[in-house]
């Protein structure tokens, strides 16, 4: 059956085809958008995010779009997978601790001992870097107080444990054995014919240095001239001199002095020194040359190697009268540190000093000494006039 137009016009609901009206569009419907429930999933409080839909361009070729990429993986934590049982532990050397890691091939680490971590704190400040090179004179008013044997062991001991060269200079004026301390026999080669040189600028190389120098261990010696008359004329411009070729190859410096504190060469020693270190003994005249030792560098303008000098103390003999405790708390207040190094029988012999041999008491003493001195490596010291290091190492 087909409608006519006016039944198309009664009929409200449906929009009618008239001629001059034209066509009337019907409202599309309102969509609803479903949304699917998070109810049915507990734990969920937020729905996931969606992707968006990649866009689409009219009249053109379609536009590809990677889809994004995903953030990358947290790198692994080694703290999440090792066991924290013996990981931070440092392994033991010495003592029962080292001998039970050992024996167990590594699986029982009781880690180290409050002693063993001392001694190793203590090589760490022997073993102070340097930039530069550094000189340590060792003097005394007072000759037989262990001027020379502390001068060995320094010197001994700063070599054993360091990396660099060391070098122990005998610039006592008065026919100095040193060299007889450290090689066990006279020496045959002298600073004064390394100064004899024809060439000033000689020796240009740590081969031609070691041709003036000799071996105690690790540690090398320039030994003093043993005529009394060539040693007398050792001045202080010669003693410049050596000095500067010597910190040319070599890092540390000991220096062995007189006991003339007015002496040229001396002065030449402590303008040039960075590091003093006093000797002495705990009897009634051996500790007055010691403060006496200290006026008469104060009173010549040596005030702040006075206060940041060492007093070693060489315990080999001892005046029952002499307060050990109350000598050292003198001491200190005048200087930075001291030094008490025990009665040792292999010192007493007076023959070649070897580390090896000594007691544990004295060998630790010779490292505290060392280790105050390495202190010192750390510091800032001003440039030395004169001296050029130019050419050396």
């Amino acid at each position: 059956m087909t409608r006519s137009a006016d039944s198309w016009a009664d009929d409200p609901g449906l929009t009618p085809w008239l001629g001059d009206a034209g066509p009337t569009q019907v409202p599309p419907a309102p969509v609803v958008p479903l949304r699917r429930s998070t109810a049915a999933r507990p734990g969920l409080l937020h729905p996931p995010p969606r992707r968006p839909a990649p866009p689409v361009v009219v009249g053109g070729p379609p536009t590809v779009v990677a889809p994004p990429l995903a953030a990358p993986a947290a790198p692994a934590v080694a703290d999440g997978y090792l066991r924290q049982d013996g990981a931070a532990r440092p392994v033991p050397r010495r003592g029962a601790r080292g001998w039970l890691f050992a024996l167990s091939g590594g699986r029982l680490n009781a880690g180290t001992s409050t002693r063993e971590l001392a001694e190793q704190e203590l090589l760490g400040r022997i073993r102070t870097p340097l930039t530069g090179w550094h000189t340590i004179t060792v003097a005394s008013t007072k000759g037989g107080v262990g001027k020379t044997t502390t001068s060995a062991l320094l010197g001994l001991t700063l070599a054993e444990h360091r990396a660099d060269r060391v070098v122990a200079l005998d610039a006592n004026p008065d026919a100095g054995n040193l060299a007889d301390r450290l090689l066990g026999h006279p020496a045959t080669a002298s600073l004064r014919r390394l100064l004899d040189q024809d060439d000033p600028d000689l020796p240009a190389s740590f081969t031609e240095i070691s041709r003036f120098v000799h071996d105690a261990g690790r540690l090398q010696v320039l030994a003093s001239d043993q005529d009394a008359a060539m040693s007398e004329a050792f001045d202080r411009d010669e003693y410049r001199r050596v000095l500067a070729l010597l910190v040319r190859f070599f890092t540390v410096v000991v220096t062995d002095s007189g006991t003339g504190l007015v002496h040229s060469a001396m002065g030449g020693a402590l303008e040039t020194t960075r590091s003093l270190v006093v000797t002495g003994a705990p009897t009634i005249d051996a500790a007055g040359h010691i403060d006496r030792t200290l006026d008469s560098l104060s009173a010549h303008g040596f005030d702040e190697l006075v206060r940041d000098a060492i007093v070693v103390l060489s315990c080999d003999r001892q005046a029952r009268s002499v307060d050990p405790v109350a000598l050292k708390a003198h001491f200190e207040r005048r200087c930075r540190a001291v030094v008490p190094i025990p009665r040792d029988p292999h010192l007493a012999e007076g023959g070649r000093i070897r580390l090896e041999a000594l007691r544990p008491a004295t060998r630790a003493a010779a490292r505290d000494l060392a280790a105050l001195v390495g202190d010192a490596f750390a510091w800032d010291f001003p440039a030395m006039a004169g001296i050029d290091t130019a050419g050396g190492r």
